[in-house]
């Protein structure tokens, strides 16, 4: 081969290997372009946005933005502040971000209603994607922002305020809280087998709650998969097991007035928890009229009513409770736990304390006689709320004691009036 057919050749492959090379490159810039769209719903935020929708309901005055927050506009204000930092998104070139005052409340219409994601969509004009991801991430803020709202007691001082209160409002002397659980009922989660498939046969995760005499949580805890038996449920939580360890700060047991026998401060509980030293729960079976057991069970039923009005309120409330969450577990949670948060800090503010809990709501009595709280009417068929399972246990020898001296003190020196006509 010649020395010129040589040249020709090497420009020939040198031509080809440039021009794949170009084609390449353009093909590459071809890929890394890309379109970005969405559907005149949203691109029209400008026309009528969520922000627009808060003005108006503001400026319309009346129970509008109540109705629609479930709070006042001053505490969604003031909620919105310590949230903001958190849930605040910075715009891009492509597109704005949704504002906080937005995202917060998408959540609590979400928490208000229960609505699902298709009609949140149409009301704030956000994608079902975005809502997907901005109610879970404020259920956050929320948890994180409100954590001193929910403190269990940490010395016996603290304690005792407690028990002083239920002493003079429900008349029940050394208790120190009252202790229920709920199952939450879920849509039956991806890939999760029979893990929360509970004993009324749905899907759930459980509540577990101590309150106070004035309606307020002092502990929670929510996750435990409803397949557990509700025994094991209470024992795993964080609170049983400082309670069995005494890392509680309760104080020792002292003596009712009139009493000899010193007993101990107790949690008021129904027959689904055990009967502990300082737990105490009531006598099984029926029981003569006007007896002493008959009596205590009256009382510590009357006691542990506060504690069935606080999920009665959470329900009446935040609707997102009346029919099965169809959340997976971990973001059920935080929907929950943002509800309980919510409930004490909305119990503690003023502007919102009888617009979320008004009197009509919860139980009240007249004379001792039990008026039933517009909640029960309202969830009766529409909770998504299940009670524990209730079992039989062998107690201890001692915490029957303890219950027996309960059960003779409120039939002499603890008497109340109406109790005889009632118990």
């Amino acid at each position: 081969m010649s020395s010129s057919e040589d040249d020709d050749l090497l420009l020939a492959a040198s031509s080809f290997l440039l021009m794949k090379s170009l084609i390449k490159k353009k093909k590459s810039k071809t890929r890394r372009k890309r379109r970005w769209w969405m559907t005149s719903l949203y691109s029209n935020r400008g026309v009528y946005s969520g922000t627009m929708l808060l003005n108006d309901l503001q400026k319309e005055g009346g129970d509008n933005f109540k109705n629609c927050c479930r709070m006042s506009y001053e505490t969604f204000s003031q909620l919105l502040t310590l949230v903001d930092p958190k849930i605040r998104k910075e715009d891009t070139k492509f597109r704005k971000a949704i504002p906080s005052n937005e995202r917060l409340a998408l959540t609590l219409r979400y928490l208000a209603t229960g609505d699902s994601f298709s009609s949140l969509s149409l009301i704030f004009k956000i994608s079902k994607s975005s809502i997907s991801h901005i109610i879970p991430e404020v259920c956050t803020a929320i948890i994180e922002v409100l954590q001193d709202y929910i403190q269990v007691p940490k010395s016996q001082e603290e304690w005792l305020s407690v028990s002083k209160k239920y002493e003079d409002v429900w008349n029940f002397p050394h208790c120190i809280g009252a202790i229920d659980g709920k199952h939450v009922q879920l849509q039956a989660p991806i890939g999760s087998g029979s893990n929360f498939y509970n004993y009324k046969s749905t899907f759930s995760i459980v509540l577990m709650a101590v309150v106070d005499a004035d309606y307020n949580f002092l502990y929670a805890d929510v996750g435990c998969q409803g397949r557990i038996s509700d025994g094991g449920v209470f024992r795993n939580t964080s609170f049983f097991k400082q309670l069995e360890e005494q890392k509680l700060e309760i104080p020792p047991p002292e003596k009712l007035i009139g009493r000899e026998k010193a007993v101990p401060y107790v949690f008021v509980a129904d027959a689904a928890f055990p009967l502990k030293e300082n737990i105490l729960r009531p006598y099984p079976g029926s029981h003569e009229k006007g007896s002493d057991k008959r009596i205590f069970n009256y009382r510590l039923s009357r006691a542990r009513r506060v504690v069935e009005n606080v999920f009665g309120i959470l329900s009446a409330v935040f609707r997102v409770f009346r029919k099965p969450m169809l959340l997976e577990p971990k973001k059920a949670e935080l929907v929950v736990m943002a509800c309980v948060y919510l409930h004490n800090f909305l119990r503690k503010e003023k502007s919102s304390r009888d617009i979320y809990s008004p009197t009509d709501l919860i139980d009240h009595e007249i004379e001792g006689q039990l008026v039933h709280g517009t909640w029960r009417e309202d969830i009766q068929s529409n909770s998504a709320f299940t009670p524990m399972e209730r079992v039989g246990r062998r107690s201890p020898r001692f915490a029957e004691e303890n219950r027996n001296e309960f059960a003779e003190y409120f039939s002499s020196v603890g008497a109340v009036p109406w109790q005889s006509k009632l118990a």
